[in-house]
């Protein structure tokens, strides 16, 4: 796997990730109302950049909160950073998950039939729109999306009108190549182990903006999400350099 920085460089600014809580961790931010969404918000609500994260399947786990708090502390530049409620009170329950009998490949497949990541795709525009008139000083915005959230950021960044400037998809669920033509933005795609080799090496080989793609070879689907286990020294390490890792190909593309 290569690895593909911005066009115009990683940001020389310091990340100053803060210390990664690994148990019991208390998020910074509050939940508020946007675009009638239930939404976590972090970060200052006068910032002029912003970042919307597309939380994966089992909604607001401690390790996602924590990963929001250290995306909106960026640098002298800080984010304000939201996560959109899509599921409305009900994600998927992180039982379910791997499917290993035939209860629990039917509520999934329940549950992604009515959460598809193209019908939120679609209801993207329309936050970022009510998001941007509840923070006036936000004056462009990322998108980063985690397993079934990098589909949704995808497709997201797809459109000539997309309101992004940068993407990033951590490791990501339904990776398909044909998808990698149609992004308009810089895109930085983050892997683990257990993602189709082949498919995350054609859709790097398929996008035609700036990229940085890169396989984190030890760590599980998951790694910078829900599924992340924060007691284990080894993810810690590979955590902090996941949101390292996003935050310098934004800094790198102006955002």
């Amino acid at each position: 796997m290569t690895t593909m920085p911005a066009t115009s460089g990683h940001s020389a600014a310091c990340c100053n990730i803060p210390p990664i809580v690994t148990d019991a961790y208390q998020a910074k931010g509050t939940y508020e109302n946007v675009g009638g969404f239930n939404t976590y918000a972090t970060g200052p609500a006068d910032a002029e950049k912003g970042i919307l994260v597309i939380m994966d399947i089992f909604g607001y786990f401690p390790q996602t909160l924590q990963g929001s708090d250290i995306l909106s502390a960026y640098g002298k530049d800080k984010y304000r950073v939201l996560i959109p409620d899509w599921f409305e009170g009900s994600p998927a329950d992180i039982t379910w998950f791997p499917p290993t009998d035939d209860d629990k490949k039917r509520k999934l497949g329940a549950f992604f039939q009515q959460n598809s990541p193209p019908r939120v795709a679609a209801l993207v525009p329309d936050y970022v729109k009510a998001a941007s008139a509840k923070y006036p000083s936000i004056k462009s915005w990322a998108i980063v999306g985690y397993c079934w959230g990098g589909k949704v950021a995808t497709i997201a960044t797809s459109t000539p009108d997309t309101p992004f400037v940068a993407a990033a998809s951590c490791h990501p669920a339904m990776v398909d190549p044909a998808d990698a033509p149609k992004v308009k933005v810089p895109f930085c795609l983050l892997a683990s182990k257990d993602e189709d080799s082949k498919a995350v090496k054609d859709f790097e080989d398929g996008l035609k903006v700036s990229k940085h793609v890169e396989t984190f070879g030890d760590q599980i689907h998951g790694w910078m999400a829900a599924r992340s286990d924060l007691a284990d020294e080894r993810v810690v390490s590979e955590y902090r350099r996941g949101y390292e890792t996003v935050l310098k190909f934004f800094g790198g593309c102006g955002q």
